[in-house]
């Protein structure tokens, strides 16, 4: 298991290891990750002066043996399922600060994506697989054809 951090601090280790993917982070990029944790109400409760602290703290980390990897662990550890696409949107968000994506940050971005979809994917399995509820893929595919599960034409097969 590893080591788990509060949730706008794995939001801001995101955005940082993105801004870092090129090794050059931009002053675009640091003013972007500044406004939107001044900005974003899911920051409303952090104290923006230990920005400075939190932003240290995972370039620490980064410089470590399998870094990058730890990193991206640390962060998918840290967040509830429901914001890893916020993660993932203040990355892009800081990745296009300086008008250039780089191939490292596109490839960060990429992996943080696949952290995500895979994620996702184990939720949906432990879901469909749950002993005590019925199989909700069926359902799941029958509201995507705009069909309601509970109605008399779906459990006629209508």
């Amino acid at each position: 298991m590893s080591e788990q951090i509060a949730i706008q601090e794995a939001l801001i280790y995101a955005m940082v290891t993105v801004s870092a993917a090129d090794s050059n982070m931009t002053d675009k990029e640091l003013k972007t990750i500044h406004d939107l944790v001044q900005g974003l109400p899911i920051f409303h409760k952090y104290d923006p002066e230990a920005l400075l602290l939190t932003a240290s703290s995972c370039a620490e980390k980064l410089q470590g043996e399998h870094s990058l990897q730890d990193v991206l662990t640390i962060i998918a550890d840290s967040l509830p399922h429901r914001l890893y696409d916020t993660a993932y949107a203040l990355a892009v968000e800081v990745a296009a600060a300086d008008g250039q994506l780089e191939r490292e940050e596109l490839r960060l971005l990429q992996m943080l994506r696949n952290r995500a979809v895979q994620n996702r994917e184990v939720t949906a399995r432990c879901c469909c697989q749950h002993p005590k509820r019925p199989d909700r893929r069926h359902a799941v595919r029958l509201r995507w054809h705009g069909t309601n599960p509970q109605s008399p034409e779906a459990a006629s097969g209508r």
